[in-house]
C-alpha cells in the first residue's frame, strides 16, 4: 500500500488561543458509524492525546487520533473521504478529512489521521460527542460508495484522475529516458512547488467590502486542446484585492451534459507578478452541445503569501477540470499544461505533492518502485 498525503478540508474552525483548563476524555464519547454493507471495516482507533473541555458556552473538541480500516470490498480504494460531525448547525462543529491516492487492496489495512479542533453547544443534549461516518469511498474502477454530503465524488475522482495522468506523465519518462531523466523530473516538480507564489483566498457570499465601487474588466482565458468545455468570454468587479461575482460564457463541446466546472485563475497585481488561485466548482450545469453563463454567487478576497492584500490587475482564466452529469471528471493533460503560457502556475496535484514526499523521503528508487507497481495493474 502506498504512503499518502493527507488532505484535510477544515469547515468553519476558529482558531483558539490554547488556555490551560481542565480536560476531559472523550474517548468514550466519540462514534464511527459505518452501516452494514459498508466497504470498510474499523479495525483500531488509537485517540492518543484527544480531549474536550468547555469554554464558555460551548463544548471544544479537540481530536487527535489514527482511525485503522480495513478494505472488506472486492476493489483496490483509491480514495477515502470521511464527515467529522459534533453539531450540525454550529459554526465550528463539522469538518471533513479526505486521503487521496491510497492504495489500499482488498483485504489490506490503511491510517486516517484526525487532527482537528470542533465545537458543539454544552447544552447539546446526550450522546456522542462527536460522530465520524464515511461520505465517500472512490475505488480503483471509479465506483463510488457514500452519501456523498460534501460532494466528495467530485473531488476524489479528480484526485485520481491527475493521479493518473501524473503517473503515467512520470513514468514516460521513466521509460524513455531512464532513472537520470525521472530524477531531473521530480527534482523540477520540487523546485516549481517550492518556487510557487502563495496566494490566499478567502470566499464570501453577499455584500463587498471594498470601499472602491470596482471597475469592470474582461477576462481573458487559456483554451487547453480537447477540452470539453471552453471558456468565451468572460467578466469581473475588480476593486483592490476584490473580485466581484465573476461571470464567465462557456460552450459544452461534446455530447454529454456537464454537472459543473471548475475554473483556474492566474491574477496579475499592478506590478506585473502573477498568482495561481483555484474557484469552487460552479453549480451551472450546461447541457450537451449547449452555451451557458457561469456565475460564482461570490465575493473573493485575495492577499499575498505575506498576508498582505493583493492589488489585482486582471485576471486569466482556464479551464480546471470538468465534472459530467454521470461522475465522470475530465483534467487537462500534462502535455497541454506544459506547452501553455501558464503552465509554471498551475498548482501541483496531490500526487505530484506525495510523490515529492515520498522523493524527499526515501528516494528515487523508491519513486521508481511506485510508479511501476501502479503501471502493473
Amino acid at each position: 500500500m502506498s504512503s499518502s498525503k493527507y488532505l484535510a478540508a477544515i469547515l468553519a474552525l476558529p482558531v483558539w488561543a490554547s488556555p490551560a483548563f481542565a480536560s476531559e476524555d472523550p474517548r468514550q464519547a466519540l462514534r464511527i458509524q459505518l452501516p452494514p454493507g459498508a466497504p470498510v471495516a474499523l479495525v483500531s482507533s488509537d485517540w492518543g492525546d484527544s480531549r474536550s473541555a468547555s469554554r464558555g458556552g460551548a463544548l471544544v473538541v479537540d481530536l487527535r487520533t489514527t482511525l485503522q480500516f480495513r478494505n472488506v470490498s472486492p476493489n483496490r480504494i483509491r480514495a477515502i473521504t470521511l464527515l467529522v460531525l459534533a453539531q450540525e448547525v454550529t459554526p465550528g462543529g463539522k469538518a471533513s478529512v479526505a486521503v487521496p491516492s491510497l492504495d489500499a487492496a482488498p483485504g489490506e489495512t490503511f491510517p486516517v489521521r484526525l487532527d482537528l479542533r470542533l465545537l458543539r453547544p454544552v447544552q447539546a443534549g446526550p450522546g456522542a460527542l462527536v460522530e465520524v461516518s464515511v461520505d465517500g469511498i472512490l475505488f480503483d474502477t471509479l465506483g463510488f460508495y457514500g452519501p456523498n454530503r460534501l460532494n466528495s465524488r467530485r473531488s476524489m475522482t479528480l484526485w485520481e484522475m491527475e493521479a493518473r495522468r501524473d503517473r503515467k506523465h512520470l513514468h514516460s519518462i521513466l521509460t524513455a529516458g531512464g532513472p537520470d531523466a525521472l530524477r531531473r523530473e521530480m527534482l523540477e516538480n520540487l523546485n516549481r512547488q517550492a518556487e510557487m507564489p502563495r496566494l490566499d483566498v478567502r470566499m464570501a457570499r453577499g455584500r463587498a467590502t471594498a470601499a472602491s465601487p470596482g471597475r469592470e474588466v474582461s477576462l481573458a482565458f487559456v483554451r487547453f486542446p480537447n477540452a470539453p468545455v471552453d471558456a468565451v468570454s468572460g467578466a469581473a468587479i475588480i476593486a483592490s484585492n476584490e473580485v466581484r461575482l465573476p461571470r464567465v460564457e462557456v460552450v459544452n463541446r461534446t455530447d454529454r451534459p456537464v454537472r459543473s466546472v471548475e475554473f483556474g485563475w492566474i491574477l496579475r497585481d499592478r506590478e506585473g507578478r502573477e498568482y495561481p488561485a483555484v474557484s469552487a466548482p460552479s453549480a451551472t450545469p450546461v447541457e450537451a452541445g449547449a452555451k451557458a453563463t457561469v456565475t460564482e454567487e461570490r465575493v473573493l478576497q485575495f492577499s499575498s503569501g505575506q498576508g498582505q492584500p493583493l492589488d489585482v490587475e486582471s485576471l486569466t482564466g482556464y479551464v480546471n477540470s470538468v465534472e459530467f452529469a454521470d461522475g465522470n471528471v475530465w483534467v487537462p493533460g500534462r502535455d497541454a499544461i506544459g506547452r501553455s503560457r501558464v503552465g509554471h502556475l498551475v498548482p501541483a496535484s496531490a500526487e505530484e505533492q506525495r510523490l515529492g514526499d515520498l522523493y524527499r523521503r526515501r528516494g528515487l528508487n523508491a519513486v521508481i518502485e511506485d510508479l511501476r507497481r501502479f503501471h502493473r495493474e
